[in-house]
């Protein structure tokens, strides 16, 4: 079956009214003995979404925001895949496919849409122009749960080549950050070359041994060395729950939709370009819609379970990407590599950006930023496959 069903965000007024009660009987813990992130997201943070969660968000913003923008569904191998397909004014545009990851959701790019699409009514030039399709993770958003395991990022990445063959595109960029640069790299390796024209990746790790062939780290270097010990020593304990217990975290989070607040904003805090002040980089209406998005879903579970799927094989190992490439290193994002690190993963690698702020979010936070750093990105690699 290769139909596309049209697809409109919903949120009625049921699903409304059960949020704001769950969000009043709240169970609260105590409050941290610390003054700071330390510990974790504190209770007054929290108490203060919440309270805005259900007296003050418009609990339609979601929905309005989305449906801007054509959407579809689509059955690729037994799941239904949910993706907004955005088509460009620009005759020539180069399509491209962008996918999320977590704690993300397709919310994440709906500041840089208009602007890649339509680059001319936005500084741009027309030979900028993209198609986009942006899809739903599996598991996330509006995308089918898997109830089979082998949904890993290498089973998604050729669920995406099938997307983008079933909508007629014969050459094409895949983008990603986070979980989306693990697809979009293992497309790299798997797409036909004649297809894929390359990736651009706004997150990305490489084998911390490869310094040591290039004459061990430099000072650049020492300091993401450092940047990544600190990450796993006291950052990556979600990932080892959701790699390992998925199904037991997701009661807690699929009950709770503070739970499920709490352990999402705390890593757009600390991952995110915003110092101190969260504020500063997200607002609490856009904190919330991506939060509102994985409880509309009840996602915890599924969303988790990529870990599971895919954490031993598709994080842990550097493998080689031989397609065109290229790399925009946030300042703030949560691993970085230098130029020359990065080339020892992508062997060919036309384009390596520096952009002034942003971090792992870049899409949300950065969006200008952002937009420089996919347009020059893309161009690179079109401008040589031309």
């Amino acid at each position: 079956m290769t139909e596309l069903r049209p697809f409109r965000v919903e949120i009625g007024d049921a699903v409304i009214g059960d949020l704001r009660d769950r969000l009043a009987r709240t169970r609260w813990p105590e409050r941290e003995p610390v003054g700071d992130w330390s510990m974790g997201i504190p209770l007054a943070y929290v108490q203060e979404l919440a309270a805005y969660w259900a007296k003050s968000y418009d609990m339609q913003r979601v929905a309005d925001q989305l449906n801007r923008y054509e959407q579809f569904t689509t059955a690729i191998d037994g799941l239904d895949v949910h993706f907004l397909h955005v088509r460009s004014p620009v005759q020539g545009a180069t399509p491209c496919i962008m996918t999320h990851g977590w704690p993300g959701s397709v919310i994440e790019f709906v500041k840089v849409i208009d602007p890649l699409v339509d680059p001319v009514a936005h500084g741009g030039q027309a030979a900028d122009a993209l198609e986009l399709v942006i899809p739903s993770l599996p598991g996330y958003g509006w995308s089918g749960k898997p109830t089979v395991t082998g949904w890993s990022v290498e089973k998604i990445a050729q669920t995406w080549i099938e997307l983008m063959d079933r909508l007629g595109y014969e050459r094409w960029v895949a983008q990603g950050g986070d979980w989306g640069a693990l697809v979009s790299q293992a497309i790299g390796r798997l797409a036909d070359p004649a297809t894929l024209i390359g990736i651009h990746v706004n997150w990305a790790l490489a084998d911390p041994a490869k310094l040591i062939e290039l004459g061990g780290p430099n000072e650049e270097e020492q300091r993401y060395l450092a940047r990544l010990q600190r990450f796993s020593e006291a950052e990556g304990g979600y990932a080892i729950e959701q790699g390992t217990k998925p199904q037991t975290l997701g009661y807690g989070l699929t009950d709770s939709p503070v739970g499920q607040l709490a352990w999402i904003v705390e890593k757009f805090k600390t991952w995110s370009d915003c110092g101190d002040d969260l504020e500063s980089s997200f607002s609490k209406d856009e904190l919330l819609d991506n939060a509102m998005i994985y409880w509309l879903g009840a996602a915890a579970t599924s969303s988790a379970r990529l870990y599971w799927h895919s954490l031993a094989s598709s994080v842990g190992t550097f493998d080689e990407i031989p397609t065109p490439s290229a790399y925009s290193r946030f300042p703030a994002d949560n691993v970085a590599l230098s130029e020359r690190w990065a080339r020892t993963r992508f062997t060919d690698l036309r384009y390596y950006g520096t952009p002034a702020r942003g971090g792992h979010f870049a899409a949300y936070e950065a969006p200008a930023e952002f937009v420089a750093e996919v347009r020059a990105g893309i161009h690179a690699l079109t401008s040589v496959n031309s």
